[in-house]
């Protein structure tokens, strides 16, 4: 082999690496590090909790997949210290829906932790019918909240009223985003 062939197969073995190199080095500084666990607030009163709470904004879920607009939680206290969820929302053709179910807290009576189920309740015995709602964030007025839970898949920001000013829909924007989440994947809801 002569030497000038030589040399462009050095050159081009020299490039080849360092393009590999350049890959591997920006692949690595776009992988995200392991979010820290996601903290809840420190408390709740479950009694000032209650009533209805209104749609803000969300993940889109296969849950929800029929609700066109005006979406909304009314939470209420039961006899066994339990809380009754009714989710409403309305259809693309304006009919409303509805599903029912029952929220239990996760610790002591302050507890921002919460599972809820909407299977029917014979089946209220499996662990698998019951899913994580974490209060992530809370007005101190409890006129809105963020609910997620611990893998950060779901995430709900709720008002008392139906629409939220806009200046505090972006301070939870970027709290949310500092703590991890995608705000890519936030769907406004219709009031």
């Amino acid at each position: 082999m002569n030497h000038s062939r030589t040399h462009r197969l050095l050159c081009s073995l020299r490039q080849c690496v360092a393009t590999c190199l350049l890959a591997s080095a920006a692949s690595l500084a776009t992988a995200q590090a392991p979010l820290p666990p996601l903290q809840i607030v420190p408390s709740v009163d479950v009694p000032r909790y209650m009533g209805t709470w209104h749609e803000i904004a969300k993940y889109p879920n296969w849950f929800q997949r029929k609700c066109a607009s005006s979406t909304q939680a009314t939470y209420s206290l039961k006899n066994n210290g339990r809380v009754q969820v009714l989710n409403r929302c309305k259809t693309d053709k304006g009919e409303w829906i509805d599903a029912q179910g029952e929220a239990r807290q996760i610790g002591g009576p302050t507890s921002a932790q919460l599972k809820v189920r909407f299977a029917p309740e014979w089946l209220s015995f499996i662990p698998l019918v019951w899913g994580d709602y974490w209060i992530i964030e809370l007005d101190p007025d409890y006129q809105w909240v963020v609910v997620s839970e611990p893998q950060r898949e779901y995430l709900w920001i709720l008002s008392r009223t139906p629409q939220m000013p806009a200046a505090t829909y972006q301070v939870l924007l970027d709290k949310l985003q500092h703590r991890g989440f995608d705000l890519k994947r936030i769907e406004a809801s219709l009031p």
